[in-house]
């Protein structure tokens, strides 16, 4: 008798048995997370934060980038902020300096608070980045500002003459007095208590670092004459419009942090007048994975024809849309970099940089520091290359590819503690800092800026031209060095 054949899942056309629960689901989410889907659903919670928006028409609508960004027009939003979830992930729990959002403070003390929009897609209410993280930034900033009124009084004047113009009279002593002043920390009722304590217990320590990055307090201190602080709506939470407070019945400037979407886990069906389409939760957030080009400028700018063209014609609409923008701002030169480095030959030795093999990076009238750009691999296999940052002393270079540019330059800030330049010069002229990329240590940057920014300060007063070099050179120039290189440039 024969023997019964063996079923085999990767038999071909093999049957519902052979599909595990996992392909299909995986091969379900494909289905539903659609383009037009997801454009859709973005539309849909934007109609809620518009509602929102319109319940205090006086504060302005700020998008916390990038996911908040797909969910306002452009002409809604007052500006943009940068607050990153995993600041506020358990045990990861981080005030930056990287990201001070100074902005979003000096405005929402202009305009009496601000409205943050963004979104998540993992199943919860609200990102981390508005459960955590923008607590931790309210909560710092309040207790550097109370410091500094605290410090300005102590110093023997009370209150300084530029602090008491700025707020009125009757309001200078409630505002200005420590007893006035809520320096704790607001954080959702759904953060665990060791979350909480956690936090709490870290609160002095980031207030510290944030007073010695060198941020001006004092600026915050005449915006701000209430403290900061988080309140949260999503599109669960009930609002009584009979009931909406007014901005000046409350005792704190309101950073109200608005989760667009629906915090269910899995996508619903929804229906049109046309179409039926599946909504996605937090749709806007990681649109690499599905946005194929398309921007939030670009969505909106085109938001009627993509969604009443329906999910046939979307993917086609949007290819068209993409590369018609492509082509519109390669015509006018608006994706060439604000600066261009170019490498060029030279025999004059009229400017300073003229001499020798020299990339000159030329930087445009009224335009904030240099942002430092990579050239092609062809401008720094042949010799040695400096990429000198405007008509600055300051060039930036591959310890790799330096080789005799060293007598070019008066001194060297070398961030690669592996390599091996040749160093015949004092201290003075010559700081070694063991930076590395962000990957292997995010804090190594700040924890060396201080000695490198005085090195800089230092020699750069004297007149000395300054070479910033580390090994892996043009990831260095898109990196730790771009943001060396711009506080440097603004001492």
């Amino acid at each position: 008798m024969a023997a019964a054949p063996s079923e085999s899942p990767d038999a071909a056309g093999a049957g519902p048995s052979a599909l595990s629960i996992y392909k299909a689901a995986r091969r379900i989410k494909r289905r539903e997370s659609t383009l037009y889907n997801a454009l859709r659903s973005v539309a849909d919670d934007a109609t809620f934060v518009a509602e929102i928006a319109a319940l205090w028409p006086a504060l302005p609508l700020v998008a916390n980038l990038r996911c908040g960004l797909w969910y306002a027009p452009p002409r809604a939003l007052a500006a943009t902020c940068y607050f990153k979830s995993t600041d506020g992930h358990a045990g990861n729990w981080a005030f930056s300096t990287a990201r001070l959002n100074l902005h979003l403070a000096l405005l929402a003390g202009e305009r009496g608070g601000c409205i943050i929009v963004d979104s998540t897609r993992r199943g919860k209410r609200f990102p981390d980045s508005m459960s955590k993280t923008i607590p931790i930034w309210c909560c710092v900033l309040n207790r550097a500002i109370e410091r500094h009124r605290l410090q300005t009084i102590n110093r023997g004047s009370g209150v300084d003459l530029d602090m008491s113009a700025a707020v009125p009279n009757r309001e200078a002593g409630k505002t200005f007095g420590a007893s006035n002043w809520d320096n704790s920390v607001h954080l959702p009722v759904w953060v665990l208590d060791t979350e909480r304590n956690a936090i709490e217990g870290r609160i002095e320590e980031w207030t510290t670092q944030f007073e010695s990055c060198g941020a001006d307090i004092h600026s915050l201190a005449l915006s701000l004459q209430k403290p900061l602080r988080p309140l949260w709506i999503s599109q669960k939470t009930c609002i009584w419009l009979n009931e909406v407070p007014e901005l000046e019945s409350w005792d704190f400037t309101p950073i109200i942090l608005v989760s667009a979407s629906a915090s269910g886990a899995i996508a619903t069906q929804r229906m049109t007048s046309e179409f039926s389409w599946h909504y996605i939760p937090g749709a806007g957030d990681d649109e690499e994975s599905w946005a194929r080009g398309l921007t939030p400028t670009l969505f909106w700018k085109h938001s009627y024809d993509l969604l009443d063209g329906g999910p046939d014609l979307c993917n086609q609409l949007v290819a068209d849309i993409v590369e018609k923008d492509r082509v519109y701002r390669a015509h006018r030169g608006e994706h060439s970099p604000q600066i261009t480095a170019k490498p060029f030959k030279c025999t004059s030795h009229d400017g300073p940089f003229s001499n020798g093999d020299h990339t000159s990076i030329m930087q445009p009238m009224h335009s904030d520091p240099p942002t430092i750009t990579a050239t092609d691999k062809q401008n720094s296999i042949d010799g040695h290359i400096l990429f000198w940052i405007g008509t600055s002393n300051i060039a930036v270079a591959s310890t790799l590819q330096v080789g005799d540019a060293l007598a070019e330059v008066d001194c060297i800030l070398n961030c690669d503690s592996t390599s091996n330049l040749p160093s015949t010069s004092s201290e003075n002229s010559y700081l070694e800092l063991p930076i590395v990329g962000s990957k292997d240590d995010r804090f190594s940057l700040m924890k060396n800026l201080p000695k490198a920014v005085s090195f800089a300060n230092r020699n750069l007063i004297a007149g000395k031209k300054l070479l910033i070099c580390c090994q892996n050179g043009k990831a260095s120039i898109f990196h730790h060095l771009k943001w060396l290189t711009r506080i440097v440039l603004m001492l």
